[in-house]
């Protein structure tokens, strides 16, 4: 997976709606796409500018598919009571 930005936000959503259904990725939260190196040459083919940022690492392509962050569990002590609704 690659790190790709997109100069504005017009040329994002061209983007966006020319890679739905043709290739896998992720839009993270800073505004960074992680995309397939075979999307490159598309976007490139398709006259799509947009700035390859590098390499995605491991632990931003797990972030990636899990989320930001985990949701926190509730631990409920032994003696606690339930509330009938």
């Amino acid at each position: 997976m690659t790190m790709v930005t997109f100069p504005d936000r017009a040329t994002e959503r061209q983007a966006l709606a020319f890679l739905l259904g043709r290739f896998s990725g992720r839009v993270l939260k800073s505004g960074e796409h992680l995309i397939p190196e075979a999307a490159l040459e598309a976007l490139a083919r398709e006259n799509i500018s947009f700035t390859v940022k590098g390499k995605a690492s491991y632990e931003q392509q797990v972030a990636a598919i899990r989320g930001a962050a985990l949701a926190p569990v509730l631990i409920r002590s032994r003696h606690s009571v339930r509330v009938a609704g």
